[in-house]
């Protein structure tokens, strides 16, 4: 197959699933994995695809834009960790605590499983999938209902009239977007309002996102930078943001990535 066609291939399935792993195109493609990382440096050379750690997604576009679950699953993975590792410490034993939808809060809930007594509410399916995975008789998770959005959150009225009732010890927040003038945000109305909610809920509110979310801004603002008790984020944070950060939100909190600086791997 020539270079092209393994490009257009490749193209297609960005376009038609948001994003694609390295190691899964390898055997799709039966090329090497050079051939495959080639490849995908011409496509994001040209600003059709955005590499990733381990493969690449469509390209990021407006503010409305809101890519699905998958497609962000595969975006800065190591910093995640990070982030994920550091936030598991703020959280204490039997404490209430909240994980909004997104990848970010995901992981971070793979990082629970050795915390005994806690009652976790999330409007994220995936986010509850994974603390009931953990097989631990002295947790309860509560999802809220709603209506599903891309990124796999559980929004709207049902959601937010149930968490208008809660009171929650810290939640934790993931965001598409953070800048100085328009605060934590994200492409999706309806899922602001959620999470606004949950930010209401809150005792302390921890926003866990990684250095790229600086500088993007999402249509609806879910809170303003102060409103962070805390922001656990990652050393690959330019020193500017750092700047505003640091002055704006309560704590500011950077993990440090091992090997960082190789996007894929």
């Amino acid at each position: 197959m020539l270079a092209r066609q393994r490009q257009a291939v490749i193209l297609e399935e960005v376009r038609r699933t948001g994003a694609v792993r390295v190691s899964d195109l390898v055997v799709r493609l039966g090329v090497s994995d050079m051939t495959v990382r080639r490849d995908l440096d011409v496509l994001a050379s040209r600003g059709l695809v955005e590499k990733v750690y381990g493969g690449a997604t469509s390209v990021v576009g407006r503010s409305t834009d809101e890519p699905g679950f998958e497609a962000k699953s595969v975006r800065q993975l190591p910093e995640k960790e990070a982030i994920a590792a550091l936030a598991a410490g703020l959280v204490r034993p039997g404490t209430a605590i909240g994980l909004s939808a997104g990848t970010t809060t995901w992981t971070l809930a793979r990082f629970l499983d050795d915390i005994p007594d806690l009652t976790v509410v999330t409007n994220s399916i995936r986010v509850a999938d994974v603390l009931q995975q953990s097989g631990r008789t002295d947790r309860t998770v509560v999802l809220t209902g709603g209506v599903r959005t891309p990124s796999d959150a559980l929004v709207g009225p049902v959601a937010v009239q149930a968490l208008r009732s809660l009171h929650l010890d810290v939640v934790f927040l993931g965001v598409h977007g953070m800048a100085e003038r328009s605060g934590f945000t994200t492409p999706n109305l309806n899922e602001s309002e959620t999470d606004r909610a949950l930010v209401d809920a809150a005792g302390r509110v921890v926003v866990v996102a990684d250095h790229t979310k600086w500088g993007t801004v999402g249509i609806s603002t879910i809170a303003d930078l102060d409103e962070a008790h805390v922001l656990v984020t990652d050393e690959g944070l330019p020193d500017d943001a750092r700047a505003i950060l640091a002055d704006q939100v309560g704590e500011l909190v950077l993990a440090h990535v091992p090997g960082s600086g190789e996007e894929l791997a």
